[in-house]
Formats: structure tokens, sequence, C-alpha cells
């Protein structure tokens, strides 16, 4: 997104100094898995936090208490599970989040509003907080700026690898640093998608000037995917910074544009790995659209292309169809002008003025096989532009979303459900 000079370092999230984390195995899906699924990250110092929630009006137990716990200030750490959403479980499961929150802080020497919680996994579950809460003291105990890819791996669900990134930027003279770790790979659309992400930065930023840059960034990164066009109930960005590099940072700091063009481009690479990683996706499809009237035309359009269940099915048959585009484009809801709609895939130009171009079929087939390529359109109507990534839609990505029972059963087991 920027030519920001930043080199990249190992660490995740506990890159930046002062931040360590933890995770365990508490098999919340399932009692006999012994993945990790249980983790907490921490900051060691005081630090400020920002964070951006589902717009969904569904919200999970934990999304309400997170948004409740940073109303009242900022986190110091944040507990996170994979295995179960904790998302319409009713006032059950807000007493869950809360408790969680309250055993966390009781452990650290913290107040429970200092603590965030993020759940992932099936909806509609209670948690079985019968394998839970005996183990978050020990999660609290054995903290290690070591263990940021352990926190990486314990938040994955139906991803296929860890997602994580740290980069080390100089500012002052002194080195600063920005690590991240995400999930998500299903259940992907914008405002935001089915998604976690923890940031962390060893520079202090206040509040308000963090909460700026973290919304800035999300609109053009997590705001920007789609998979399969579902939006979920557990939606959470987290972003702390804690000042342990020494290094203070406002807007009127002469290298401010450096940090934020930084954390930026970090929130932009976790949003690609995302796409990048959908359930059983084959694709990896940039949309762009340019020539719209304004910003909200040409996104209706860019959004419209990239959630078409017909134009992702041919980009996984290797299906060039430009006429499944162009008709997209017509009923995204933008006032657009058919005879004025070019066209170019991965390159090539398919469509001019609405109508087919020259370009042989065969060239533009071996074009869209490759696993990454870009889709153009011009609207020719305006200077408004906007950019969406996306996948195809695979048979496997219908077949893997078929069924969720064996959670249920395991519920039923445990006595959560009937």
């Amino acid at each position: 997104m920027t030519d920001c000079p930043y080199n990249l370092v190992s660490g995740g999230v506990t890159a930046p100094k002062g931040f360590v984390a933890n995770a365990i195995s508490c098999g919340i899906k399932n009692p006999t898995a012994t993945r990790l699924d249980l983790a907490l990250l921490y900051s060691t110092i005081p630090c400020s936090s920002s964070a951006t929630f589902t717009t969904n009006r569904v919200r999970a137990a934990c999304v309400r208490v997170s948004q409740e716990n940073l109303r009242q200030g900022d986190y110091r750490a944040v507990v996170v599970n994979s295995g179960n959403a904790n998302a319409c479980t009713g006032e059950s499961g807000i007493e869950v989040a809360r408790k969680q929150c309250s055993v966390i802080a009781e452990e650290l020497g913290l107040m429970a509003r200092e603590i965030g919680v993020c759940s992932t996994g099936v909806i509609g579950l209670p948690m079985p907080m019968q394998r839970i809460e005996p183990r978050l003291p020990e999660l609290c105990r054995d903290l290690s700026d070591q263990k940021g890819h352990d926190l990486a791996s314990a938040i994955i669900t139906s991803d296929t690898c860890e997602k994580e990134m740290s980069i080390e930027i100089e500012i002052e003279g002194k080195p600063v640093r920005i690590g991240a770790c995400c999930k998500g790979a299903g259940m992907i659309s914008p405002c935001m998608a089915t998604m976690i992400c923890l940031i962390t930065t060893d520079a202090a930023v206040a509040r308000e000037h963090l909460d700026a840059i973290t919304r800035v960034g999300v609109e053009y990164s997590f705001n920007r995917v789609t998979i399969d066009g579902d939006m979920s109930t557990n939606d959470t960005t987290i972003v702390m910074a804690n000042g342990a590099a020494g290094v203070s940072l406002s807007p009127s700091h002469p290298e401010w544009v450096t940090f934020e063009r930084a954390l930026h481009d970090v929130m932009l690479e976790m949003a690609k790995r995302i796409v990048q990683d959908g359930e059983r996706v084959t694709k990896f499809v940039t949309v762009d659209v340019i020539g719209a009237p304004n910003d909200q035309e040409a996104k209706q359009v860019a959004e419209g292309v990239a959630k078409s269940a017909l134009v992702k099915s041919s980009w996984n048959g290797n299906d060039p169809n430009w006429g499944r585009i162009i008709h997209a484009v017509g009923y995204a809801g933008s006032l657009v002008r058919e005879e004025k709609i070019d066209i170019d895939i991965a390159g090539l130009p398919a469509c001019r003025k609405g109508e087919q171009t020259t370009t042989p079929s065969d060239e533009l087939r071996d074009a869209v096989l490759a696993r990454n390529f870009n889709v153009l359109i011009n609207l020719n109507m305006g200077d408004a532009h906007y950019r969406v990534y996306t996948t195809d839609l695979s048979p496997e990505y219908v077949d893997f979303n078929r069924s969720e029972y064996a959670y249920w059963n395991q519920a039923k087991k445990d006595g959560l459900t009937h």
C-alpha cells in the first residue's frame, strides 16, 4: 500500500517490547483434542488501546463485553478462545465473558474492565466453562515474549495456517516494532470480515490518535475483503500501544506518517492473508473499480462483483467470463451506463464500451489460470475508485460448510444443549 521502509522481524504480537503471551489446550470444541485453543496477550506496562467490532446487529457476548470494557478505559490484556463463538448465548453468554475477564484480571492484578475478550467458533452453543474456567489461572502463568506464535496458533479455526507478522521501523533513531496476528477463512464480508486481529506496538500513542489511525487502517484493509459475502457476529480488531520503545507519537510528530503507514501496511497484509487462506479457495482476485461518479457507487460496484456467486464460480472454473462481471456491475445499485463500461481481466482488455473485445479467448483463459489476478472495471463516469480483495467459490467450499452437527453432538454430551 505504501513504500514505507521496514524490516521483518520474528515474534508476531510479542515482538514489540513489553508484550507477552501464553496459549494452552482446553478442549473447548472437543475435550479429547490437544490443539491450542485458549490464549492470552498481556502488556506488562499500561497502554492505550483501540478496537473496531462487527457491524452485524447480532453481536456475540464477547463483543458486547469488550465494547463495554473499552468504553471505560484501555485494555491491558486480551483473552481469546477458538472452538466456540459465545454468540447467541443470551445473558449466560455475557456472564461467561465477564467471568473470563474477572478471573484473568484477578490473576494479573488488574481490573476486569482492562481485559478484552474474543471468541471464535460455532455460533449458538454455550461455552464449556467447566473446561475453561479451571485453566484460566494456568493461562496467566508462564507468560513469555516467545509465545506470539502459540497465540496465533490458538485462535485459528478453519484457517489452514497461522497468520502473523512483525516489523521494525526506526523513529527518532530508535527501533519501534509493530506485531500482529489474525484468524479468518470463512464467513468473510466487509464491515467487518469474520476475523479476530490483535495488533501490538511498543510506540506510545494516545487513545484518540490510535483510534483515528486504527479506523482508517481498518477501512482500507479488513473492510475491503470478502470470501463468501457473510458477515460474522464476532469480528474484532484490537490495537494496543504501550510505549516501551521510548518513543511517543502524535500527528504533530515529524515521523508520524512513517508509523501510520507501517501500521496500515501490517493491517493490509493481515487482510490479504485472510483472503488468500479462504476456505477451499483457489484464487485471490483484486477487484478495482475506477471512473465512478462517487466513492459510494465505486464501492457498490466493487463489492457487487466481488460477492457475486456466479462471477466467483466462473473464476473457480478458470473461465474469464466478463459477461458475468458486467451483469454484476449492472445490478450493484450504481448509476452506470452500459455503453461506457470497460473491463480488463489480468491486464487484458475483455470488454470495451460494454461489448466484447478482440482479445483471443484463449489468452484470457490462460490469464485466469493464475492463482492471483486483477479485474479492472472502468465505469468512465467520474474520478472515484474502490478496491476489494476476494476469491473464487469452489465446490469444496460448499462441502466444507455443509454441516456443524458434530459440534452440537459434543455440546449435548457436555449437557450444554438438548
